[in-house]
């Protein structure tokens, strides 16, 4: 039996053909189409009540200083009458968790309204295409200008938009961070050109991601950088108002002139014009159901209304409504009575809560803090008068903007004797030794030595060294509880801080 004879592949007989496959899928840019109406109108109201504030709050002031100010240096924060130190760490906690809540309770009621209202990208993009529009025209001629070759018009014209855009993104890092140095005097040092390198930095950094996120990636953030488009589906059920196509009606959608009848062609209300897609500024079609990129603005919405007006067609083809209310046919009365649902009472009931909580606390919150530490060094020890001693290192802090004064009492133990005195310690002295410290520091000229009186200027701290003496014997060996008592003579406020008294055996 022969065998088959031999054939030999070769690379010349079998083509390779090699695929590339990228990881990275490009898109093509958006041109969003301008548009008016009840929705485009509220995000510029908040485009605008946003923007007054992050522009505005940095200028004012209250008494001498900025009103609202994060000085990281002097680690004080002024939030107008309010000082705060860095141990009021759990008011910002607050905040932080009574925003976390606010955003699923706005989400659960009415879908993305954070994404398409009040969100700095959102914001910034809208502003970017502004000036984008009165430099180089809408839609149509942005489109037209991209594609066509270089000229003079074009350059000049792109020169101009990125000029604007660059002076308004430096503007707002200038902004930034005018919140953590003084405004005028970051102004007055740009002036003179004298900033510091950190706050160039800074500045060159906040304007450079405003240029970039909103003039070049702008939906690319909402769509893949952005986590709450990820995760905001959790958060949504059936009644959530979300903006929506009212399929039953529009379908089978189909074009036709201005004066055939609604239902000419058996086709429905939407006339497949595309403008709800040339609007949306993420590019997404609203028609194909609710989708992660949708930033809920309402663009869509308000442009379909247009259309409808023209066709003489009823309203609220697109438009904010429920899963529920457009399945069951709900009218505005039924959907909007099933806001009020358990979700909604509780993440209400909650952040009320919480808020009610911070604003007591902050309406309470005594003016001065008091931090007390043992000096460990010195486990009870006789002194030269033949006296036991403990000694304690006691920070005094004026939250206030006046000068006030302290006096400083102990209580717990029968007989104790207070000698306290000023380290007039600097922020830097922090690694010298409690014990090095209270046997070398002076009697402060500002305190009383009848009743250890101390000045401590305007929301500024002071160190004092507080040595506590008592007749040797006249209390057992061992830990005994002791309260000092601050009080503050102006407001007559005080402040009580626990410690021990140590008796050695």
């Amino acid at each position: 039996m022969k065998k088959a004879p031999s054939v030999k592949t070769t690379e010349a007989t079998i083509p390779l053909n090699e695929v590339v496959i990228s990881l990275y899928q490009s898109e093509d840019k958006i041109y969003p189409r301008s548009v008016s109406g009840f929705f485009t109108q509220w995000r510029w109201v908040m485009i605008w009540l946003t923007q007054l504030f992050f522009y505005g709050v940095p200028w004012l002031e209250w008494g001498n200083r900025q009103a609202l100010l994060f000085d990281l240096e002097a680690k004080r924060f002024y939030i107008f009458k309010l000082v705060l130190y860095p141990q009021d760490l759990i008011y910002l906690t607050a905040i932080l968790i009574i925003s976390a809540l606010s955003l699923f309770l706005f989400t659960a009621i009415a879908g993305r309204l954070w994404c398409g209202y009040a969100c700095p990208q959102t914001v910034y993009t809208e502003i970017f295409l502004w000036i984008e529009k009165k430099i180089e025209g809408d839609r149509a001629a942005r489109m037209k200008l991209d594609a066509a070759g270089m000229s003079s018009k074009k350059l000049s014209r792109k020169v101009a938009k990125h000029f604007a855009w660059i002076a308004f993104a430096l503007w707002t890092g200038f902004t930034f961070v005018g919140y953590f140095t003084p405004i005028r005097e970051l102004a007055h040092s740009v002036v003179n050109v004298s900033l510091g390198p950190w706050e160039t930095f800074w500045v060159c950094f906040y304007g450079f991601a405003t240029y970039g996120n909103a003039g070049f990636m702008r939906e690319q953030v909402c769509k893949y950088m952005c986590p709450y488009a990820r995760f905001q589906s959790a958060m949504f059920d059936d009644d959530t108002l979300i903006v929506t196509y009212d399929e039953a009606r529009g379908e089978p959608r189909g074009g036709r002139s201005r004066k055939a009848e609604v239902n000419t062609k058996a086709l429905g209300s939407c006339i497949d014009c595309s403008l709800c897609v040339q609007v949306c500024p993420t590019g997404i079609d609203i028609r194909d159901g609710l989708q992660y990129e949708c930033i809920g603005c309402g663009a869509c919405a308000d442009v379909c209304d247009t259309v409808m007006d023209k066709m003489g067609y009823e309203r609220g083809l697109v438009k904010y409504s429920t899963q529920n209310a457009l399945t069951n046919n709900w009218s505005h009365q039924q959907m909007f009575k099933r806001i009020l649902r358990p979700r909604v009472l509780i993440y209400s009931a909650v952040l009320l809560l919480l808020i009610t909580g911070l604003l007591a606390s902050l309406w309470f919150r005594t003016p001065f803090r008091v931090d007390v530490m043992r000096d460990n060094a010195v486990v009870g020890r006789l002194s030269d008068d033949g006296m036991l001693e403990n000694v304690y290192r006691m920070q005094i802090m004026n939250g206030t903007e006046e000068t006030q004064h302290y006096r400083i009492n102990v209580t717990g133990l029968k007989g104790l004797e207070i000698d306290a005195k000023d380290t007039k310690e600097t922020q830097g002295d922090k690694n010298k030794s409690i014990s090095k410290e209270s046997e070398s520091a002076e009697n402060t000229k500002q305190a009383n030595e009848n009743d250890h009186t101390f000045i401590v200027k305007p929301t500024e701290s002071r160190w004092v060294i507080v040595a506590l003496k008592m007749p040797d014997g006249a209390a057992e060996s061992g830990s005994h509880k002791i309260q000092f008592v601050i009080e503050a003579i102006e407001s007559k406020e005080i402040v009580t801080e626990k410690s021990v008294f140590l008796v050695p055996r």
